[in-house]
């Protein structure tokens, strides 16, 4: 008898973004000038006083096991940075620290989920998210968002698609792929909903230092009621360009941080300890280095902008935060390249790639099969280069 595989891990798609940087990587390797607008990875190194206490972490020996939730001493930077960043009152025993922030978001599924259960994800939404749902045998429940409100869903939409089996929402702010960002009103709305039907909110706030334009709030913030529906979710990839040390952490009440708590220490026992330590320096060190690749982002996103809006047939907003330029091609996919109809956001993905060396994100795999995403998450000159590159194929289109 043939021996069967896991059907619900076999369904599972695997990541476009990560496979699409793969494979602009591997012809970079192989001598090609491409330009990746791929992955959402900062293009700066770790501030070097981070990178310094790891090296002094390993030579003395910081190097065993930890507390599987993480140090006391970081968990208590992080309760720090909740209450002066954040507004959120989360002591260090609500805190969890994982491997990342898709670890967290595994946990936090995990914590909650029962067969059945559905969660609703706002459409365009990070391709991760339904399938971390899935794998613990909730469902997906997409809500397709409006580019007349920004991408964000309404307090009436997210009311309307409420059920008996609704547990979570899943909420992203400043979002990826859209980078957009969710206003303290908009957030005050969606709240008051969340409490009537008692439901959770799944808070990713992995981009909470990338806003540009308006204030960054935290929707537990808003008050007692909501901060008790509320799971916090964020890390140190995007803020400290940490995107290797896999540091996430999350902030909840203490029964599920103590259910995530112990999950944990079966699936992976602690975050790597000398990350953590790592970590420590980044929340409790100097700041400076988090404004000045702000700066720098906003610098990207503005050309980008003005670059992507001036070329013709597609279109855009304006992302408030995060690094992404999500952008609708629709009336491109109408048109033909070399006799041939684009069709679809992966042909025209595939055409940029092959022919004109520029790796874009098809965004079929975030809700919104007709966009792409842009990370500007590369340096001024290789934007240039790339979009000038993009513009160049748009014009080709017949």
């Amino acid at each position: 008898m043939a021996l069967t595989l896991s059907k619900k891990a076999q369904a599972v798609k695997p990541s476009s973004t990560l496979a699409i940087s793969a494979k602009a990587k591997e012809l970079k390797a192989a001598g090609v000038d491409v330009v990746s607008f791929g992955a959402g990875e900062p293009d700066f190194n770790t501030p070097e006083n981070i990178c310094n206490v790891a090296i002094d972490a390993i030579k003395s020996g910081f190097t065993k096991y930890t507390a599987a939730s993480g140090t006391p001493e970081l968990k208590a930077a992080i309760s720090a940075k909740f209450k002066s960043f954040n507004k959120i009152d989360y002591g260090t025993d609500q805190i969890v620290i994982s491997n990342g922030g898709k670890h967290s978001l595994t946990n936090i599924f995990q914590a909650i989920l029962n067969p059945g259960d559905e969660v609703i994800i706002p459409s365009p939404y990070w391709l991760s998210y339904p399938e971390i749902v899935k794998l613990f045998d909730g469902v997906p429940v997409f809500v397709t968002t409006k580019a007349e409100n920004g991408f964000k869903i309404t307090a009436d939409e997210l009311s309307a698609a409420i059920t008996p089996n609704t547990k979570a929402l899943v909420l992203n702010t400043p979002n990826n792929p859209t980078g957009m960002a969710y206003t303290r009103s908009e957030l005050e709305a969606l709240a008051k909903v969340i409490v009537e039907k008692d439901i959770f909110v799944v808070a990713d706030e992995m981009y909470e230092n990338l806003m540009y334009d308006g204030e960054f709030t935290s929707i537990a913030s808003l008050g007692k009621d909501i901060y008790d529906h509320t799971i916090t979710c964020s890390g140190m990839s995007k803020s400290y360009a940490m995107t290797g040390w896999r540091i996430g952490y999350t902030g909840s009440s203490k029964e599920i941080a103590k259910i995530m708590g112990s999950v944990q220490s079966h699936e992976t026992s602690n975050p790597n300890s000398i990350a953590q330590k790592a970590a420590l320096e980044a929340l409790t060190g100097p700041q400076d280095s988090v404004e000045a690749m702000k700066v720098e982002y906003a610098k990207r996103r503005d050309y980008t902008y003005e670059r992507v809006i001036a070329m013709k047939d597609v279109t855009m907003l304006k992302p408030q935060g995060a690094f992404y330029a999500f952008i609708d091609v629709s009336k491109l996919l109408t048109k033909s390249y070399k006799g041939n109809k684009v069709e679809n956001v992966a042909n025209l993905a595939k055409y940029l790639i092959e022919d004109y060396n520029v790796a874009v994100i098809p965004c079929e795999d975030f809700g919104f099969p007709t966009y792409i995403r842009l990370s500007y998450a590369i340096n001024i000159d290789t934007i240039k280069k790339g979009l000038d590159r993009i513009e160049a194929f748009f014009n080709e289109l017949a």
